[in-house]
């Protein structure tokens, strides 16, 4: 799969490949819940994409790491049993990456999310093959900051920064990709919008899944 000259695709997962809006939200809501945090939260789907302990250090107004921490073991212990599968593929994304596999390029995945998750997600929808490795963050926090995750990557993987695209749908992706000189696509059908991308210095967006085909030239 590729060639010394291929290009190199990091991707994204949450609101990229699939749609986890379900399933994180129903994790959070258990979580604050179990907390004692019982009265309805409006407006979760902002949290989908960025590291979850900035979401729970937001939500629950606390700098406490031991209250970050249960917040995280709370939402987990329902993520690993349903929440994960709580998910969908966006329609039109294994044909795109079929297509874009075929193509030469060399894809890989960059989450947020702990890898272990990300593994069994994309197993589960039948998506793993088209990888050459998966990368998230540890169970710990490590590597849960995209920009650092991403220098992983580069580092791990032997990848020219100048030879890769990173594709996601929030700023997280595209601030990160750019402080590692690597080249943001937005894409424009999961939780971020134009504006914030385009803020955060994206040039090239994607409107439909079906576009993520065409990102290298066969």
């Amino acid at each position: 799969m590729g060639t010394a000259t291929s290009r190199n695709v990091l991707f994204d997962l949450d609101g990229t490949l699939t749609d986890p809006r379900e399933g994180i939200v129903a994790c959070i809501r258990h979580a604050l819940a179990a907390l004692g945090h019982s009265g309805a939260v409006e407006g979760l789907e902002r949290f989908i994409g960025p590291p979850l302990r900035d979401a729970f250090r937001e939500l629950l107004a606390t700098d406490d790491a031991a209250v970050i921490e249960s917040a995280i073991a709370r939402y987990r212990e329902r993520f690993r049993e349903v929440g994960m599968y709580e998910n969908r593929v966006y329609e039109g994304i294994p044909e795109a990456l079929e297509l874009l596999d075929s193509s030469g390029a060399r894809l890989f995945v960059a989450t947020s999310k702990p890898r272990v998750f990300a593994e069994r997600i994309l197993e589960h929808f039948c998506l793993a093959s088209h990888f050459v490795s998966i990368h998230g963050c540890h169970l710990d926090g490590t590597f849960s900051e995209k920009a650092k995750l991403i220098a992983h990557i580069l580092a791990h993987e032997h990848l020219s920064a100048a030879d890769t695209l990173m594709v996601g749908d929030r700023h997280h992706d595209a601030a990160a990709a750019i402080g590692n000189r690597v080249i943001p696509v937005g894409v424009l059908w999961g939780y971020g919008t134009r504006e914030e991308l385009a803020l955060a210095g994206v040039q090239r967006y994607l409107e439909r899944p079906e576009e993520i085909g065409g990102l290298v030239p066969r």
